[in-house]
């Protein structure tokens, strides 16, 4: 096993604010690439899709609940398969209470291509209160390219898009797969991949705070059962 080298508490000072530097460096760096994302050109989604989940049947525009934005996780559970992928219930298990983000106007849901039937027991089993749909009688992940087709088979594959809501128009904002979700899981992660950011007033570029109904003055963090929604 290879382990870091033992210094001095004084050797570890020096070592530690050199690393500092770089770490704040990253930390400017990603806050210009998240402006940058926020900038992106939007698609407007114009095909209807109809999901099943614990009310029935639902409409990409209902998964919103009336909130401006929605934040999607392709989560991979195939039709043949008896228990969701094992990475994805990671992935799920680090998304903390879902009241931060509905404060700043997102919503949060797991969307998978097996029918209810078979998500609604795993989920249980996971112990998970958070919305999870089904996608099985419609295109949303093979046009979102969650489920792509390689030598004739489909292959599922873990992802995160992105929707924004104005009044009953929907949009398309942001999808990234794979390695693109390292990292994510809080809520601030989250937010940074929508169109409306963290929704404070520093973020680039100016006035995506007070956009689309954003509720800004309920986005001061608080105590989850502080919110009012």
């Amino acid at each position: 096993m290879s382990l870091p080298e033992i210094v001095s508490r004084e050797q570890w000072r020096a070592a530690r604010a050199n690393l500092l530097v770089k770490e704040k460096a990253a930390t400017r760096a990603r806050d210009a690439l998240n402006a940058e994302r926020r900038r992106l050109p939007m698609v407007e989604v114009d095909k209807e899709y109809v999901f099943e989940g614990g009310d029935g049947k639902a409409t990409l525009y209902d998964l919103f609940e009336g909130r401006p934005q929605l934040v999607v996780h392709h989560f991979m559970f195939a039709p043949e398969w008896d228990a969701g992928c094992r990475n994805c219930s990671a992935f799920l298990d680090q998304i903390g209470h879902l009241a931060h983000l509905a404060a700043r106007g997102t919503t949060f849901a797991a969307v998978s291509r097996a029918p209810y039937t078979k998500i609604l027991p795993f989920k249980a089993r996971m112990g998970w209160m958070l919305p999870w749909y089904s996608s099985f009688d419609s295109d949303f992940n093979h046009d979102f390219e969650a489920t792509l087709e390689r030598d004739g088979e489909l292959v599922e594959r873990p992802g995160v898009s992105c929707f924004l809501r104005d009044g009953e128009r929907l949009w398309h904002t942001y999808s990234t797969y794979g390695r693109g979700l390292d990292g994510l899981g809080s809520t601030t992660s989250l937010l940074d991949l929508t169109a409306l950011g963290r929704q404070e007033e520093w973020e680039e570029p100016k006035g995506r705070a007070s956009s689309l109904g954003a509720p800004v003055s309920s986005a001061r963090v608080r105590y989850h059962d502080e919110y009012e929604d």
